[in-house]
């Protein structure tokens, strides 16, 4: 997984669509797949609230993306 676009940043960004955070911890990054996790979920339980369930949305899509995009520092 060391760069942009490989098929390790391909498998973290689908963990990441059935699991917030799944992606970054398959990175080895568990500080960022805990918060990615916490916040969505924390927002998705409050999806009758209907500003959360955006916000917990667009955590997720970025979670998303931040697994795709992820290069790392070695």
């Amino acid at each position: 997984m060391s760069q942009q676009g490989s098929a390790g940043n391909v498998l973290a960004a689908v963990a990441s669509f059935f699991s917030p955070g799944l992606g970054q911890l398959l990175q080895g990054r568990i500080l960022a797949a805990l918060l990615f996790f916490c916040i969505t979920a924390v927002c998705y339980f409050f999806f009758v609230l209907v500003i959360p369930a955006i916000i917990g949305g667009l955590f997720h899509l970025w979670s998303i993306i931040d697994a795709a995009k992820f290069k790392s520092g070695s």
